[in-house]
């Protein structure tokens, strides 16, 4: 049986399949590894491999370049070498590192690359973003002018933290520093500030406790936590702060408040030291690389407040640093102190004789100052550290000297009930208006009746006062913010029935 050929139909047929057919090519730059180890690749072969791109070996690791150099280039791998060998094929991705973004990660736990380490299944988020971008430029910032506060009376007396602000917390190991960061993320409980807690080199115990603690407290639902453990590679703790970063600004670009935790940079800078050393590159003081200052700038001056055109939202940072023996001249504090706005000094010494928050008001300061208080604690706490700084001399004085006069002596003993009224349990996170409450309690002489040791029972006693009874000063602090006549004779009224009792 013949079967009934038409030309055109098989031509038709020819050209349906030919526009169907689908002819680019994948073309991918491959190279190969020349030599491997202690994390660090170099590749030959990527002639034009970006800085900063993802690579991908054979065994499905990544890593990412960043020595570009004439005949190879270097690379940082992500995760364990043992697998890659001398002569593996190594691919470009075209890609720069990037992190996922966006509400997606809001009480999770991630990686320094975005993958989720929490156990509770994969991030939902639609967008990416590169995580070492430039910082916003001059005009397209604000001044710093609202505050963040930390609920810390201390802090938000004596060095007050604005939003869009950069300060430093530096001291030994064990004073405090994490507790009081952690304390201040507690304090953004309500007040729509999105926070993120880079965990750098630490245990995974501590990052465990960390996120239980800030559950207990209800704040891990407005948390992401972003860890590179001390078990990670150091490309992974030198990445984890930017990639923190990132995620942080995707919400100060959409106009809102961030806040972000950097526990701690002197990790980071030593894994980037590593990782510097293991590429080749010249050592500076204290065998860092040169550009050690430049990792931290860029870092940080991603912090910002913009302005009212480009939104108003804000990315607050508090970098922590760890000296020491309290040398605040070594080169990494010496670093980040100049590159910051102002730092909150832990003593150790102050910390063991019972001081807690161990902070130093001397050497302590925010360079932001009371542009980031509100009005009443301006007013209030205008004259605390002139009284503690008094304190401190008479102090050092008064050792030396046998008999002394009463007026110093009154001096004295209103230093010593200041320094027990800037104790604060950890944890405890006091709104604005008791805080203030407190040290106009202080710096006008309502506590200088009290036996020292009944100081805290003041405290929170004038603390439940101020809510049960009629609440006219709070009442009206909420609405003026400033220590108004009638907002004074509230708050006076209530003290001095206090102190009557508590004497």
């Amino acid at each position: 049986m013949a079967v009934d050929l038409r030309p055109e139909e098989i031509t038709s047929i020819l050209r349906q399949q030919l526009a169907e057919f689908d002819g680019k090519a994948d073309i991918a730059e491959v190279g190969t590894v020349l030599n491997v180890g202690d994390g660090i690749a170099h590749i030959h072969g990527l002639s034009r491999v970006m800085a900063g791109e993802l690579v991908e070996f054979s065994e499905g690791l990544t890593g990412m370049a960043l020595n570009l150099e004439e005949d190879n280039v270097g690379v940082a791998i992500f995760g364990e070498d043992r697998t890659i060998k001398e002569g593996d094929p190594v691919r470009r991705t075209g890609r720069i590192a990037s992190v996922p973004v966006g509400e997606a990660l809001a009480g999770r736990i991630v990686d320094a690359l975005g993958r989720p380490i929490d156990g509770a299944g994969g991030v939902a988020s639609t967008e990416q973003r590169t995580i070492d971008i430039k910082a916003p430029g001059i005009i397209e910032r604000a001044d710093v002018r609202e505050p963040l506060q930390t609920g810390i009376k201390v802090i938000d007396a004596l060095t007050p933290i604005g939003r869009g602000q950069r300060e430093l917390i530096i001291g030994d190991r064990k004073t405090g520093k994490t507790s009081l960061a952690i304390d201040t993320i507690i304090n953004q409980r309500g007040k729509n500030v999105m926070c993120f807690y880079v965990a750098i080199g630490q245990k995974r115990s501590t990052v465990v406790q960390v996120c239980e603690t800030l559950k207990h407290y209800g704040a891990m639902e407005y948390t992401t936590i972003i860890a590179a453990t001390a078990s990670d590679p150091a490309p992974m703790q030198y990445l984890s702060p930017f990639a923190g970063c990132a995620m942080a600004e995707f919400y100060r670009d959409s106009g809102r408040h961030a806040l972000i935790v950097y526990d701690d940079l002197t990790k980071q800078a030593q894994a980037y030291r590593q990782l510097s050393l293991l590429l080749r590159r010249p050592p500076g003081r204290e065998a860092f690389p040169g550009d050690v200052f430049y990792l931290h700038s860029r870092l940080l001056e991603r912090a910002a407040k913009l302005s009212p055109e480009k939104g108003g939202g804000s990315l607050t940072a508090l970098p922590i640093v760890e000296t020491q023996a309290n040398d605040i001249s070594a080169y990494i504090p010496t670093n980040v102190i100049s590159i910051t706005d102002g730092q909150i000094f832990l003593e150790a010494d102050a910390f063991n004789a019972g001081q807690r928050p161990a902070v130093n008001p001397g050497i302590s300061v925010s360079r932001v100052g009371g542009d980031a208080q509100v009005k009443a604690m301006k007013q209030t706490a205008g004259t605390l550290r002139l009284d503690l700084a008094q304190y401190r001399e008479l102090a050092g004085f008064s050792q030396f000297a046998s008999d002394l006069d009463p007026a110093t002596r009154r001096q004295l003993d209103r230093g010593r009930r200041l320094m027990e009224l800037m104790k604060q349990n950890i944890h405890e996170v006091l709104p604005v208006a008791l805080q203030v409450a407190i040290i106009y309690a202080g710096t006008q002489g309502y506590l200088d009746s009290i036996p020292l040791n009944r100081i805290k029972d003041f405290e929170k006693e004038l603390a439940e006062r101020l809510d049960r009874e009629p609440r006219d000063y709070l009442t009206q602090f909420d609405r003026d913010q400033a220590m108004t006549p009638d907002v004074k004779t509230a708050l006076e009224a209530v003290l001095k029935r206090l102190s009557v009792t508590s004497v």
